[in-house]
């Protein structure tokens, strides 16, 4: 009788087609057969169990999870203007945390992410936080680019570094050529009775 009740029912749930999503934390600290999962809040630790073992053949030992609360804040995340004394508290995060019967080592980081276009990454991240900057409450408070580039050459010239240079003057209503009349019989309609 005892050695029945040891026995666990596993794997017995089937999972054709996951309505969720896993991702596989990289934790360094923690030692090679655990491995740490961010997963939605309804999954529990029978589903990961069953899931891991029948997508990836792995057996779990045990399970450990917990529910990490957000910070509360003042409104919600991206509203144009935070409304006073409205609190907003974002979704929780659930981490599961696997103790695995054999050990997973992470792949090493790339070092080269010529692969990855990780430039291109890179220069949209920039613009799209120069963009948010534009958004916020207090970006009319923060001098802009020019005015600093501006407060920086006059300071330049006060302590002496640079001199006053004027810069050429060009004439943008120069006309190289003949001047040319242009439809000078032309009737107008007049309005009114």
């Amino acid at each position: 009788m005892a050695s029945q009740r040891a026995i666990r029912p596993f794997g017995k749930k089937q999972v054709f087609l996951p309505n969720f999503v896993l991702t596989l934390l990289r934790t360094p600290s923690s030692p090679p057969n655990f491995a740490t999962f961010l997963v939605p809040l309804s999954l529990n630790k029978l589903d990961l169990r069953d899931y891991l073992f029948h997508a990836y053949g792995i057996r779990v030992h045990g399970v450990r999870s917990y529910i990490q609360m957000k910070k509360i804040t003042q409104d919600k995340p991206g509203s144009k203007r935070p409304k006073p004394r409205k609190w907003f508290r974002p979704k929780s995060i659930k981490k599961m945390m696997v103790e695995m019967e054999r050990p997973f080592v992470w792949p090493e980081e790339p070092k080269e992410f010529d692969m990855w276009d990780k430039n291109t990454f890179d220069a949209a991240n920039k613009d799209r936080t120069q963009q948010e900057e534009m958004f916020k409450p207090d970006f009319r408070e923060k001098p802009t680019r020019e005015r600093t580039s501006m407060a920086e050459q006059a300071k330049a010239m006060l302590q002496g570094k640079e001199s006053w240079r004027s810069t050429p003057m060009e004439n943008k209503w120069d006309v190289d050529g003949e001047e040319v009349e242009v439809e000078t019989d032309v009737e107008l309609p007049k309005a009114g009775p």
